[in-house]
């Protein structure tokens, strides 16, 4: 197997790309590539003293950057790393491929180079929501990639992300819910009524609708929605959780008796943190394209490369992208 990582996405690379890369690599037998400029990383494998046989560097001498229009600068710029990481997947050189990157520029490479999956409409963006008071995590799609959505799309989320939950954690028949207004099945407006008429009568474990209150707390495996509702619940999560471990921060350091009192407490206040922590979730997956493509926060450090190229892993081996593309096929009726 071997897994592409770019090792110039993102705000912290390459020194964060190749630590992570690097500690991926002492953990598995797996060949990890690092794609940038050869030089560059070279040096920095050097300064980290690394010999292990499966870390390779692939050269790419151009990057796609955030200011970029993505179709464009995936046509205009061949050598960068997110589209010669595609053209790799594509050659079956790669079987997958993790980056921090331009979201709109994996996007279209993704489109214009590797293709969607026989059958998939539209691929979607998942993330990792951690269940807040419970063990795990409940992967939520559509994160961002169409914002504007069928019912189709919506049942195909549930398809994906069903069949990347079995195969990336194990779980053998994964709950699938609908984010929406209550858990009526009349609630909504017209798209999610319809996607709920659909899911029911689909192939996956639908378990009905789920308030956006009740994402962080509830046992579903998946929760689906448009790429406009699911982008402003992921966000504004997160937002929420960054502001909340902030003021707490600022409160326990307010004076001596706060600093004592947050002394005291400094075990339960780190599992608090580690509860909000999505950084050991392994990226986001861009589901539907012909091949593992693993998306990660522009802000990522070397911790959340190391759980990315890990989680990717078993994305490959228990043929994830096969298995979607066997059961939509089989659910075509329903879009």
């Amino acid at each position: 197997m071997r897994i592409i990582v770019d090792g110039m996405g993102g705000d912290y690379s390459p020194e964060e790309v190749v630590k992570g890369a690097i500690k991926a690599a002492r953990e598995t037998q797996e060949t990890i590539a690092i794609i940038g400029p050869e030089k560059e990383l070279s040096k920095l494998l050097r300064k980290h003293s690394c010999k292990l046989d499966n870390i390779e560097i692939i050269n790419a001498s151009e990057v796609i950057t955030n200011n970029e229009t993505p179709a464009l600068a995936v046509k205009k710029k061949k050598d960068s790393t997110i589209v010669k990481a595609m053209r790799m997947l594509k050659d079956e050189e790669a079987d997958a491929f993790v980056s921090a990157g331009s979201t709109g520029a994996l996007l279209s490479a993704g489109l214009l180079i590797l293709g969607r999956i026989k059958g998939i409409k539209r691929p979607a963006i998942a993330a990792w929501v951690p269940k807040i008071g419970k063990t795990g995590t409940t992967l939520l799609l559509d994160c961002g990639a169409n914002v504007d959505s069928k019912p189709e799309y919506i049942v195909q989320n549930g398809i994906m992300g069903s069949m990347f939950v079995k195969g990336v954690k194990g779980i053998d028949d994964p709950s699938v819910g609908l984010l929406n207004i209550g858990v009526e099945a009349e609630k909504g407006d017209d798209l999610h009524k319809q996607a709920y008429d659909k899911l029911m009568n689909s192939s996956v474990n639908f378990t009905g609708n789920v308030e956006g209150r009740d994402v962080i707390s509830c046992d579903i495996d998946v929760v689906v929605t448009d790429g406009f509702s699911g982008n402003i619940f992921l966000k504004s999560s997160e937002g929420m959780s960054l502001a909340i471990m902030g003021r707490l921060k600022d409160k326990m350091s307010e004076g001596i008796a706060a600093k004592t009192g947050a002394f005291l407490a400094y075990s339960k206040l780190k599992d608090i943190k580690k509860e909000f922590d999505y950084s050991e979730a392994g990226g986001a997956p861009i589901l539907g394209l012909k091949a593992p493509v693993l998306k990660l926060h522009g802000n990522s450090k070397a911790e959340e490369f190391y759980y990315a190229i890990m989680k990717a892993v078993p994305y490959v081996e228990n043929k994830v992208t096969e298995t979607i593309t066997e059961t939509v096929n089989k659910n075509k009726k329903w879009f």
